[in-house]
């Protein structure tokens, strides 16, 4: 095998600050955008805050259409809602993301759909759907997140589940990756304590995941043709990720616990950006790999702080419930990064990182273990199954992943503590 020796690195256009959200109308005229949709949920569309984004672009002379029937967690049913709004309100010359990664996803589902031909299932990663690369470029996408965790505004990746298969998957490639991040703290401010943990834990994973991924000179060497956004853990990639989790380090359990502390917050917003552009060129691995599935096959789970119509397991959740046991089986495959990881995350400790993710889920009250929302040992077959789908993910692991492999992680993730 030629072993690779390239690495790719990619990011939107980034705007950081408090205010930053205030500089959206600016930002589109000098795109040459005219007319603009906005995609939310209903919940962020209360708060009266993508009104605020679209009213703003006015005297910029942009039409603004609102959408706000995103859904938290989208399902291919609630993305093809969106684009039929979309086919049927437009044609658009940009679109917007306000609101957490459900809204900024369903905004890349959107911009592909309606520039692409086909249907939304052969765009989907296989083997779960087609995994048809978008033959024409995408319309201008500024993403506006209010929640401090996805990284969906720095990323390739749009995530749905498929609700026929009860199997949560991607869609993925480098054209749907936002054409500008505009990160604004003060937003996520208002983000309940039981959103603002999941969304943390979702940093974390992000940060960890693309920090102890194979190395990129592990893979065998690419044609051009070939590269695809995750290609392993690189020197850009890790410095990102360690900068996160200092940050997660300091402040994840100060801005759960006191949702006013503006310090915190800032950091998490940070922290966000900064695994975003980690794990947007690294990757990830078993967690997000094992948290699909988890979050497909809920039954009655509902948690706290998220619109109750329907059960759902956080993203964020999901990926977090398997995270100790996943880190205790990558840890022989680098042994002192895992150790490093754990001191940037608790400096004065020493305990091992799978020890430090279970006292930070503890303390942001994440339930303990697959238990905790609703999974018993019977499910684990099913559980696996969905997680194997995930090859595109597995295939990231710093080691080989087998069913038994990942049956041993889901069992030992069913009581944490």
């Amino acid at each position: 095998m030629s072993a690779e020796t390239v690495f790719t690195y990619g990011a939107p256009q980034l705007k950081f600050g408090p205010g930053a959200s205030a500089e959206v109308g600016h930002d589109l005229a000098a795109l040459g955008a005219a007319r603009v949709l906005v995609v939310t949920d209903a919940r962020v569309a209360a708060t009266g805050l993508p009104q605020r984004v679209a009213e703003q672009m006015h005297p910029f002379g942009i039409e603004t259409v609102l959408f706000d029937g995103s859904r938290v967690e989208p399902t291919d049913e609630s993305m093809r809602l969106a684009i039929d709004f979309a086919r049927q309100s437009g044609p658009f010359d940009a679109y917007v993301a306000v609101g957490g990664g459900s809204s900024i996803d369903t905004a890349k589902a959107v911009n592909l759909m309606t520039t692409n031909p086909g249907d939304l299932m052969d765009y989907v990663n296989a083997p779960v759907g087609g995994g048809l690369a978008p033959a024409h470029p995408l319309k201008p996408l500024v993403a506006v997140p209010t929640t401090a965790g996805t990284g969906s505004e720095s990323t390739t990746v749009c995530v749905l589940d498929i609700l026929a298969l009860k199997v949560k998957t991607g869609i993925s490639h480098p054209r749907l990756r936002p054409s500008i991040a505009v990160i604004d703290p003060d937003l996520t401010v208002t983000a309940p304590p039981a959103v603002t943990a999941a969304s943390g834990m979702d940093i974390l994973c992000h940060a960890l995941e693309s920090y102890t991924a194979r190395a990129y000179t592990s893979y065998e060497a690419k044609t051009p043709e070939q590269r695809v956004p995750y290609c392993g853990a690189n020197p850009i990639a890790d410095m990102f990720s360690e900068k996160a989790m200092a940050l997660l380090g300091r402040s994840f359990r100060r801005a759960v616990q006191d949702g006013a502390d503006l310090g915190a917050r800032h950091d998490m917003a940070l922290a966000a950006t900064f695994a975003g552009m980690g794990f947007g060129n690294a990757g990830v691995h078993i967690p997000h790999a094992n948290g699909y599935p988890i979050a497909g096959r809920v039954r009655a789970f509902r948690p706290p702080d998220y619109p109750a119509a329907e059960p759902m397991v956080p993203h964020g959740m999901s990926v977090a419930l398997t995270a100790p046991a996943a880190f205790r089986f990558t840890h022989p495959s680098d042994p002192d990064r895992h150790q490093r990881a754990a001191r940037l995350l608790d400096p004065s400790g020493s305990e091992p990182l799978s020890s430090v993710l279970i006292d930070l889920m503890r303390d942001v009250a994440i339930p303990n273990g697959l238990a905790g929302v609703g999974y018993l040992a019977s499910d684990i077959d099913d559980l696996v199954q969905g997680a194997l789908q995930q090859q595109r993910l597995l295939s990231t692991c710093p080691r080989e992943v087998t069913g038994e492999d990942l049956a041993a992680i889901f069992h030992d993730s069913l009581e944490l503590w």
